[in-house]
């Protein structure tokens, strides 16, 4: 495989990052968040997930974050949102969006802690959202979570993986998540995973979505530069993990990945120094220090940008 020369990074900041927060973020300053984020150069951001506000109350405003957003899709801004069932899709035409993700687990224990439903309740449940976000005219895409590893059933077979996706990619996915969800994965493992998925579906891109619970991640992620993987999750200050999934530590940070891939010669469109403006602004909204790399230091030197 060739190394990609730029990728898109998705930022999840709003999502992934806020939805294990004590702190219930106001919408203001989550769309304040969002356009600085689209100001360092950032073109794809989840915006949140239309979930049971009962059970994630982090993410009960996200109709609200999306519509105040919606008027950058004219400057090529993309928003995405996590969608679980049909109620959620419908949620997410009714809000306007136009990038919906779905998300199944690809192990059974995480599936149960998850959705409360077996892998193939799941999948009949997403099939159906699918079914209604194409109909009405919305990209889906399809991300397994515990793609690598899971808390509850251990490695996850490559083959199992590809046989999860597979209802999803016939039914006219966009593009393929595979997550780290609880970040235990190694380089040999995401090749092996990764590898099955590129090689089960050449025509579908592939991107990962990956966490740091051991330092693996940026290893991680030249493992799938390796692969020619141009598309990756990450999210500001290593915010972030699964509610659901025991042990999952943050996301990869925004910040220590578009330096990594600007320090390995790959272009991301990102500003690092603008970048850096959205640190003061996210520590105020969660009360806490962030944990990436580059949040521990007081520059990137000039030197290092791409």
């Amino acid at each position: 495989m060739v190394r990609p020369t730029s990728v898109h990074i998705l930022d999840t900041t709003l999502r992934d990052g806020l939805q294990i927060e004590d702190a219930i973020v106001p919408t203001d300053d989550k769309v304040a968040l969002a356009e600085k984020l689209i100001a360092a150069g950032l073109k794809e951001i989840e915006v949140g997930s239309f979930v049971n506000p009962k059970k994630v109350p982090q993410m009960a405003d996200t109709d609200q974050v999306l519509r105040r957003l919606q008027p950058y899709e004219d400057q090529g801004i993309e928003f995405f949102t996590l969608v679980f069932n049909l109620k959620g899709a419908q949620r997410a035409v009714e809000a306007g969006a136009k990038n919906v993700k779905l998300v199944l687990s690809a192990s059974e224990g995480h599936s149960q802690a998850n959705s409360d439903a077996s892998i193939a309740k799941a999948t009949e449940r997403l099939l159906e959202a699918a079914a209604y976000v194409r109909d009405h005219g919305l990209r889906f895409d399809i991300t397994t979570a515990v793609s690598f590893i899971c808390p509850f059933d251990g490695i996850t077979d490559a083959d199992h993986l590809v046989e999860v996706l597979r209802p999803f990619v016939a039914a006219g996915a966009h593009a393929i998540g595979v997550a780290d969800t609880i970040g235990n994965a190694n380089p040999s493992l995401v090749r092996r995973n990764t590898s099955a998925v590129i090689e089960a579906f050449p025509d579908t891109p592939v991107g990962l979505h990956l966490h740091d619970t051991y330092n693996f991640g940026m290893a991680n992620v030249i493992a799938a530069l390796d692969l020619g993987i141009s598309s990756f999750d990450s999210a500001m200050g290593g915010l972030g993990g699964c509610p659901f999934a025991p042990g999952a530590a943050g996301n990869i940070g925004t910040d220590d990945l578009v330096h990594l891939l600007h320090r390995e010669g790959v272009a991301t469109g990102v500003d690092v120094e603008a970048l850096a403006e959205v640190r003061g602004p996210l520590t105020a909204a969660v009360g806490h220090d962030l944990t990436s790399s580059l949040s521990q230091i007081p520059a990137v030197p000039a030197a290092y940008h791409a």
